[in-house]
C-alpha cells in the first residue's frame, strides 16, 4: 500500500473538474508544484491537445527519460479528506502516458501533506493534531 489521496482536480482553463484518487511520490521532485495527469484525464479536464505553448520537457525517471507536456498553471488541485476539503492549489499539469495521477514533491508540500507510514498508507495533514491519522484512499486507474 502507499499513500494516495482523494483530490477535486480542476483546469484553470475550462473549468472542468475530475474527483480521483492520487498517488503520493515522493521521488517525483521539481522545482515547483505539478501533478502528473493521465492522457485521458487530460482530455476530459480540456487540456489536451495541449496548447501550442505548452513545451514538451524531458523527465529522468527510474525508468529511463519520458517526455510529457507541461502546461504551466493549469490546474487548481484540493483534497477531500472526508471531515474536511483543503482550499486549491495552482498548480502544472503534465500529461503522461501513465495510468495514475501523481502529486509531485512540491504540491504535496503545499497541500499540507505529511506522510506517516509509507508501507501501510498513514498519513495526515500539517495541522492535524498529532492523534489523527488518516488512511489511503484506494488507486484510481485512467487506461487509454
Amino acid at each position: 500500500m502507499a499513500v494516495r489521496v482523494k483530490l477535486r482536480i480542476k483546469s484553470r482553463a475550462s473549468g472542468r473538474a475530475v474527483e480521483t484518487s492520487a498517488l503520493v511520490s515522493t521521488g517525483f521532485e521539481t522545482e515547483a508544484p505539478q501533478l502528473l495527469i493521465p492522457l485521458p484525464l487530460a482530455r476530459r479536464l480540456g487540456l489536451y491537445p495541449p496548447p501550442p505553448d505548452a513545451p514538451l520537457v524531458e523527465f529522468r525517471t527510474a525508468g529511463g527519460p519520458v517526455r510529457n507536456y507541461v502546461i504551466r498553471d493549469a490546474l487548481e488541485v484540493s483534497v477531500l479528506a472526508g471531515d474536511r476539503e483543503v482550499r486549491p492549489v495552482a498548480c502544472d499539469a503534465v500529461i503522461s502516458s501513465l495510468e495514475e495521477v501523481l502529486v509531485n514533491d512540491k504540491l504535496g508540500e503545499a497541500l499540507g501533506l505529511v506522510l506517516l507510514a509509507l508501507g501501510s498508507g498513514k498519513w495526515r495533514f500539517a495541522d492535524d493534531p498529532p492523534e489523527k491519522v488518516r488512511s489511503s484512499e484506494p488507486p484510481s486507474y485512467w487506461p487509454s
